[in-house]
C-alpha cells in the first residue's frame, strides 16, 4: 500500500484539503425528518444528531452496520517522573487484556456491534520525557500518525478512537495547556487516581513541559512535542475518517486533546466529530467547551480506552434508526394537521 503521506508536511497538506459534509443530503434529511410521524422536534437532540450523520454519509436514509473501535497504546518517558498511580508495565498488560477480550471496551464494542482493533505502538520504546526535549522526533511522530491513518477500515460507517498509555493524562494536560492557555493546574487532574502529592508533582511536570515547548508551532507541532504515540495514532485515525466521510465519536479527555491538535492546526478539522461523553476527568468539560462540542452522555466515566464513546454508539444508532426507519405521515396514513 502506498503511504498517504511520508512526513509532517504531507499530513498537514492532507488536513488542509479534507472534504466537507454533503449539504444536499443534509437538506434531504431535514425534509424527511419534518415528515416523520412525530411532533416537530419531539426527538430532541436525536434529530440533529441523525441529520449531522446523514450529511457525512451522503444520504437522507443512512444506516449504521459497520462501526469500528480502535484503541491505540503507547508508553511515555515522562512516566518515569512518577505522574501515574500505575507503572508503565500496565500498558502492555492491558493490551493483552484487550486482545483476550477481558476489558470494558471489549464488552461495549460487542454490545453495540462494533469491531475492535488494538494497535500497540512501539511499547518497548517510550517517548522522550517532554520536560527535557520533544516527546517524538518528526520521523517517529509521522510514523504514529500514519499508523492511525492506516488503522481505519474504509468500510466503517462510524469510528470511535481510544487509548491506553500510563502517563497519558499528563501528556494530554500539557497538550491542552499549550493549545488552550491557562495554567497547568487548570488542566491537570488525578488521572489514574494519584493522591494530593502526586497531583502536585504531575502539575509541576505539566508546567515544566509547557514552559519548554509552548508557542513553538501549531497544534500538530504541540502534539509532537508533548503528546505520545497513541495520541498521534488517534489524530491520524480521526483525520483519515474525515477523508472517507466517516463520522467520529470522540472519547474522553485524552482523545479530545489529540483531536484538538487537528482543530488547532486547521479550523473545522473536527466538523465530522461529536463528543461521545463527558469524562469525570475534571478538565474535560473545559476542553469540550473550548471545542464547542456538547457531549451525548455524562455518566461519570473516566476509564479511557474508548469506553465512553463506544457507549454513545447506542445513542447514535438510535438516532439514525429513527430518521431512516420511521414512517412519514403519508406512509403511515396519519394526518399531520
Amino acid at each position: 500500500m502506498t503511504a498517504a503521506f511520508s512526513d509532517l508536511k504531507g499530513f498537514r497538506a492532507l488536513l488542509a484539503t479534507q472534504p466537507a459534509s454533503d449539504t444536499g443530503a443534509i437538506a434531504a434529511a431535514q425534509a424527511r425528518n419534518g415528515q416523520l410521524t412525530k411532533p416537530p422536534a419531539a426527538l430532541g437532540r436525536l434529530e440533529d444528531l441523525a441529520i449531522w450523520y446523514a450529511g457525512w454519509r451522503g444520504t437522507d436514509r443512512p444506516t449504521i452496520t459497520t462501526p469500528q473501535v480502535i484503541v491505540f497504546a503507547g508508553n511515555h518517558g515522562v512516566a518515569a517522573q512518577g505522574v501515574s498511580a500505575f507503572p508503565p508495565e500496565v500498558t502492555a498488560q492491558m493490551v493483552l487484556n484487550f486482545e483476550h477480550g477481558g476489558a470494558a471496551i471489549n464488552q461495549l464494542s460487542q454490545t453495540f456491534g462494533a469491531t475492535l482493533d488494538v494497535h500497540a505502538l512501539s511499547l518497548d520504546t517510550p517517548t522522550a520525557d517532554f520536560t527535557q526535549s520533544p516527546a517524538m522526533s518528526e520521523g517517529d511522530f509521522s510514523a504514529a500518525l500514519l499508523a492511525g491513518w492506516n488503522a481505519v477500515d474504509e468500510n466503517a460507517d462510524v469510528l470511535v478512537t481510544g487509548e491506553m498509555g500510563i502517563g497519558n493524562t499528563t501528556s494530554a494536560a500539557a497538550l491542552a495547556t499549550a493549545l488552550f492557555g491557562g495554567g497547568a493546574e487548570d488542566w491537570t487532574g488525578r488521572g489514574t487516581g494519584v493522591d494530593d502529592a502526586g497531583l502536585a508533582n504531575k502539575t509541576r511536570v505539566v508546567a515544566e513541559g509547557v514552559a519548554l515547548h509552548a508557542g513553538q508551532g501549531d497544534g500538530l507541532e504541540m502534539l509532537r512535542r508533548l503528546g505520545g504515540r497513541e495520541l498521534a495514532g488517534m489524530a491520524g485515525a480521526i483525520a483519515r475518517a474525515r477523508s472517507l466521510r466517516i463520522p467520529v465519536l470522540l472519547d474522553g479527555f485524552i482523545c479530545c486533546a489529540a483531536a484538538a491538535s487537528l482543530e488547532k492546526t486547521v479550523a473545522g478539522s473536527l466538523d465530522h466529530c461529536v463528543a461521545g461523553h463527558l469524562s469525570a476527568e475534571g478538565a474535560h468539560a473545559r476542553m469540550l467547551e473550548a471545542l464547542d462540542k456538547k457531549p451525548l452522555l455524562s455518566l461519570g466515566l473516566r476509564l479511557g480506552e474508548a469506553s465512553g464513546a463506544a457507549l454513545s454508539l447506542g445513542v447514535l444508532k438510535a438516532a439514525v434508526a429513527c430518521l431512516s426507519g420511521m414512517a412519514t405521515f403519508a406512509e403511515a396514513g396519519v394526518s399531520d394537521s
